[in-house]
């Protein structure tokens, strides 16, 4: 599993339901060059193999490593810290979203969500990083 050689911005998924997958799989790799790890450990392995993705998107719920166990990973890693992380979780209080921020994400979507504004948040980050 990594990226294609295409010049398409480059996006890790971090999600464990399959129906979730199937949807930001097929939505996403439409227009980005996305890959997805069913958990947090994957998404680290995936990472420390050499895969650089542009944006990581992360559910909050995820097995071995959740999200904000990620987050804390990614940020702490000399290599990795650059990173943008957007959450994407059915977790929607108010909580849940300035812990997630404050440890580092770059946004918040809270699921159910729709595919055109999720687009257009990781455009916003990609736009922001000079990607």
């Amino acid at each position: 599993m990594s990226f294609s050689n295409s010049n398409r911005s480059k996006i890790l998924v971090v999600e464990d339901d399959v129906y979730m997958q199937t949807i930001l799989n097929e939505y996403l790799n439409g227009i980005f060059d996305a890959v997805i790890c069913h958990n947090g450990v994957d998404a680290l392995s995936f990472l420390q193999d050499g895969n650089m993705p542009d944006l990581v998107i992360s559910d909050l719920n995820v097995p071995k490593l959740n999200g904000l166990e990620l987050i804390a990973q990614i940020k702490a890693s000399d290599f990795f810290n650059s990173i943008p992380i957007m959450i994407l979780s059915g977790e929607d209080s108010s909580e849940m979203r300035i812990k997630c921020l404050n440890a580092g994400a770059d946004d918040y979507v809270v699921k159910p969500f729709n595919p055109r504004e999720l687009e257009a948040r990781i455009r916003v980050i990609l736009r922001r990083i000079g990607k």
